[in-house]
C-alpha cells in the first residue's frame, strides 16, 4: 500500500512540474511577442514578403474554414495596400488530394492577387518549416506573418529564434475570428510548449529544405 501511496505522490508531483512548465511556456512565449502582433493594415511596416501559414480550406464537416477565409483576405489586403509586395503560401501538401498550398493560391487569385505575386511552399508541414524555410530557401529575412491572434504568437517565438525579423498581421476581424473552440485552444497551449521544446532541447530542424529558392523582388 505504502508503495501504491509513493507511485500516486510521484506522479502528482510529475503532472505539477509539466502543468508549471506547460503555464510558464505559454507566459514566455505571448509576453514576448505580443507587441509585434498587429491587427490594423496602416499600424504596419512595408515587408518584402507576407508569410501565409496554412490551414485546411474546409472544416471537418465540410463547411468553410473561417480561419482559411481570413488569412486569405488579411494576405491578400497586405498585396492590395502594398504593405506586401510579394506572398508565400506555406503549408502541407500531404497527398494529391490534400494541398493547402495550392487552395491558397487559387483563394489568392480570386481575391486580385496575380500569380507572378505568389510563391508557394509545398513543405510547410509544420509552423517550424514555414518559418525556417522562409529564410533558408526563400532568402527572407523580413517578412509579415498572416495568421490568426492565437497561432501568431508562437510563429513570433520562432522567427525571433532564427534571426527573422518578423511581425504578424491578423487583420482587423482578428479578435472575432479567433474565437477558436476550447480544444483548438488546448492545442495551442501544447504546442508552445512543444516549439520551446523543439528550439532549446531538441534542436528540431525542419524535415524538408532542399535547394535555395530566392524569391527576387
Amino acid at each position: 500500500m505504502r508503495l501504491v501511496w509513493w507511485v500516486l505522490r510521484q506522479f502528482i508531483y510529475l503532472l505539477g512540474v509539466v502543468v508549471l512548465f506547460v503555464i510558464f511556456t505559454n507566459i514566455w512565449i505571448v509576453t514576448s511577442t505580443h507587441d509585434q502582433v498587429i491587427d490594423h493594415y496602416d499600424s504596419l511596416t512595408i515587408r518584402p514578403v507576407a508569410l501565409v501559414l496554412g490551414t485546411s480550406h474546409l472544416l471537418t464537416s465540410g463547411k468553410p474554414n473561417p480561419f482559411f477565409d481570413s488569412r486569405m483576405e488579411s494576405a491578400a489586403l497586405l498585396y492590395q495596400q502594398g504593405k506586401a509586395p510579394h506572398i508565400i503560401v506555406s503549408g502541407d501538401n500531404r497527398t494529391r488530394y490534400y494541398n493547402e498550398p495550392m487552395e491558397m493560391k487559387r483563394s489568392l487569385i480570386r481575391l486580385g492577387v496575380p500569380t507572378s505575386a505568389i510563391t508557394l511552399d509545398y513543405a510547410g508541414l509544420r509552423t517550424l518549416d514555414s518559418v525556417v524555410r522562409s529564410k533558408e530557401i526563400f532568402g527572407q529575412s523580413e517578412i509579415i506573418i498572416v495568421t490568426q491572434a492565437f497561432h501568431s504568437y508562437r510563429a513570433l517565438f520562432i522567427s525571433k529564434y532564427y534571426g527573422i525579423d518578423a511581425i504578424a498581421y491578423i487583420g482587423e476581424q482578428g479578435n472575432e475570428v479567433t474565437t477558436e473552440p476550447m480544444a483548438l485552444r488546448w492545442r495551442e497551449y501544447l504546442a508552445r510548449t512543444k516549439a520551446v521544446l523543439d528550439l532549446y532541447v531538441l534542436k528540431t530542424a525542419p524535415r524538408h529544405l532542399g535547394e535555395k529558392e530566392p524569391i527576387e523582388l
